[in-house]
């Protein structure tokens, strides 16, 4: 008996699903399912990804189409049946290599399939409606909502456009500032690209080079950071040889900025109190040449097996990792490192390309609610520090109140600091994301224990691995 055929855009609507309805992280749920479905040929896991990915960073733009053609509102619309029409407008709207009779065609299958047969002919007409009328889409009018007119142009919520909007004091009037920020949202609907750091630990950046054109990778020499690439025209990462070795490390080119800001130095003692997956931990560790150590640190056991995971598979020897609240202080720590790193949790507004639904799930409330939550971190770590040693802050946003606000509040609260540098990433300047870096010396005096620490009741709370 013949084996049955994956039908690829249910395997869409189960991963847009559980992600729009479920909240689930879509570089996750996406990963997942590419390596369950592996053996799908090359050219259908591409369909699978670019219909996933597209329909995730259109999907105000769908949603504002589908309003103008359906009598129900998206709103209102059924969770499934919403997903349907979604990936169905996108293929039509973006996917010239699929006809669109076969986008309409293969959404009302979908549709009968899940159980929706009564609603058949209304996902029937709404994308035949779209596929005739796609040229009498009422768009909105820069000139007149220009908010509006970016928000559905690049599918980023109104509320983040004006956010940046006073963040870089931009005039819309003004054409270059006009110009910038599209230059800035054009850059998230963008691919993002794969970026690898050589594990200098088992090989030479030049080893690395040569191993991977051997496998017909095309490779890119990435100036900023020396031993990293940009790497493309390979089937999936899992199949490279040198990636199972440990080789390489896949990793942002701005967060591998993040440990070149850092700058560790042979022999210090350096602490990265939220370090899962374990990229800067690992790099730091390279870095240090075989001296000092990483005391690699994250909140819960999953994140900790992470950071396991890879410093297995790179072969670092001078890493230690260990389950931690970063906002509790360890006594046992106290002006112990040279190097502290907080790359702390955030809104995640600068990897927008990478995790496509942050956009439509964080929430002003909420990133109040992380620069709390950063700013409790701060204040715990910066009793590690030794007078003379550094803490370097990062983030992976584009948000003032989580960057530059924050790194001027550590100074004014704790002068025993003072900021070194900090500096803003933007994603479309080089290969990376949005990140924030901000360096600190503790040069001062010695700031006092804080009771809102709950230093007194940490010791022993820690599990080393």
């Amino acid at each position: 008996m013949a084996a049955q055929k994956t039908d690829l855009r249910e395997l869409v609507l189960g991963m847009l699903l559980e992600i729009t309805r479920d909240g689930a992280y879509s570089h996750r749920v996406l990963s997942d399912t590419l390596s369950k479905y592996q053996y799908l040929d090359k050219k259908d896991r591409a369909f699978i990804t670019r219909v996933t990915e597209g329909t995730l960073e259109n999907l105000i733009q769908m949603n504002y189409v589908i309003d103008q053609f359906s009598k129900t509102p998206v709103r209102k619309q059924r969770p499934v049946i919403r997903c349907i029409l979604q990936s169905g407008v996108y293929q039509i709207l973006y996917m010239d290599a699929v006809p669109d009779a076969a986008a309409c065609n293969e959404a009302v299958a979908l549709a009968k399939k899940k159980g929706f047969g009564s609603l058949a002919g209304f996902v029937n007409g709404v994308l035949r409606t779209v596929s005739r009328s796609r040229e009498q889409i009422h768009w909105p009018q820069p000139d007149r909502e220009p908010e509006r007119y970016l928000s559905v142009r690049y599918s980023i919520p109104e509320w983040i456009i004006r956010m940046w909007k006073e963040q870089f004091s931009y005039d819309w009037t003004n054409e270059s500032h006009w110009q910038e920020m599209c230059r800035l949202l054009e850059a998230f609907q963008k691919p993002a690209p794969v970026t690898v750091r050589t594990n200098t630990g088992l090989c030479t950046p030049l080893e690395l080079k040569h191993e991977l054109e051997q496998n017909g990778v095309t490779v890119r020499e990435l100036r900023e950071v020396p031993g990293a690439f940009l790497i493309s025209g390979f089937d999936h990462i899992g199949a490279l040889e040198a990636f199972r070795k440990g080789f390489f490390y896949i990793q942002d080119l701005n967060s591998m900025m993040v440990v070149e800001a850092a700058a560790p130095g042979e022999n210090d003692f350096v602490i990265d109190v939220c370090a899962a997956p374990g990229g800067k931990s690992v790099h730091m560790a390279q870095l240090l040449r075989g001296t000092g150590r990483v005391l690699a640190r994250d909140l819960t056991q999953e994140k900790a097996d992470l950071l396991l995971q890879n410093k297995s598979r790179c072969q670092v020897a001078n890493m230690r990792v260990q389950v931690w609240d970063a906002t509790i202080v360890d006594e046992t720590l106290v002006q112990q490192a040279d190097l502290v790193l907080a790359d702390v949790p955030c809104s995640g507004l600068g990897v927008l390309r990478r995790k496509k639904e942050i956009r439509y799930h964080m929430t002003p409330d909420t990133m109040r609610e992380l620069v709390s939550i950063q700013r409790r971190i701060l204040t715990a770590v910066r009793h590690y520090v030794k007078p003379g040693g550094r803490l370097v802050y990062s983030t992976c946003t584009i948000h003032n109140d989580e960057n530059e606000g924050n790194a001027g509040w550590f100074v004014k609260t704790y002068p025993e600091f003072s900021q070194l540098s900090g500096r803003q990433l933007l994603p479309g300047e080089a290969y990376g994301d949005g990140f924030y870096i901000a360096v600190f010396e503790k040069t001062g005096r010695t700031g006092k224990h804080d009771t809102d620490t709950d230093a007194g009741n940490a010791r022993n709370r820690y599990q080393i691995l």
